[in-house]
Parts: structure tokens; sequence; C-alpha cells
């Protein structure tokens, strides 16, 4: 299993492709590995999942949800909307991310790859600049989820 640690800037080539970082790549379990990439369902970024994570949040979102309940449905079509297969090349460990993802989170130039653990967040540079969350804000909200660890 990976774990995913770090915050990494790539340019976008002319031709929409993305180095992934090598440092990210060595974090990897599989170097060889596809991701899934999908829009993150709360801000304007896009996640990187491996396929074993994608397959374990596949299985928790399905657990929680009646298939056969129409707003059951709606949550797994939604859930499986905005995505995409990518796989570094082997040479340039370049990625293509389709351009319509790319302007979901309003790529222009450069996008931030963010390690978080078992994905990565892929955020448009500026917009990543922009998420962050001022530190008392942050104290007072892990405090608030998570006490005093």
């Amino acid at each position: 299993m990976a774990a995913f640690i770090g915050e990494y800037t790539s340019k976008l080539d002319d031709r929409g492709r993305l180095i992934f970082p090598s440092e990210l790549r060595a974090q990897a379990a599989d170097k060889g590995a596809s991701y899934v990439v999908r829009k993150n369902v709360f801000n304007s970024s896009l996640e990187m999942y491996t396929m074993e994570e994608w397959d374990k949040l596949s299985a928790q979102v399905k657990s929680r949800i009646n298939l056969f309940s129409r707003e059951g449905n709606e949550v797994w079509e939604g859930f499986n909307r905005d995505r995409a297969i990518v796989t570094p090349d082997e040479k340039m460990s370049r990625i293509t991310i389709p351009k319509p993802l790319l302007e979901k989170i309003q790529v222009q130039k450069e996008v931030v790859f963010v390690g978080q653990d078992f994905k990565i967040q892929l955020w448009a540079k500026e917009n990543w600049m922009a998420s962050a969350i001022p530190e008392d804000e942050f104290a007072a909200l892990f405090e608030k989820l998570l006490g005093h660890v």
C-alpha cells in the first residue's frame, strides 16, 4: 500500500500532459501502476487513487447506499461521473488527464500534486494557494473533530 507525502508542482506541456512527480511515483507500491482520477466532491481539486485504493473506496461507497433506490442510484452515478484512468508513461512519467477534468478545476498551466496518504490531490496552482484555511481556524476544527492528539 502506498503512502503519498509531499507537495510538488508540475507544468502542463503543449500536449496537455503533466510530469507525474518522481517523488510520488517512488512512494507508490507498484511503479507501473494505473490510477483513477476523479473530481473531488467537496472542492475544486481532482483526486488520484491507485487501483487498489479505488477498489476499496468504491466498495465502501457501494456498501453504504441502496443501489435499488432512486437516491442511491443517483449517488452511485454521481460518484462514478467525472473520472478517468491514467497511467504514467515508462520513459518520462508523463500522465494525460482528460481536458474536461482539468477544466473542472480551472487549470491554466501549473498543477500542484498533494500527497494525502492513500490518495493524491491535484489542484490548479492558484486554487491550491487560495484553499488554505488560517492556522487558528484549522486548529479549532482539528480540536473539534479530534480533540487533543
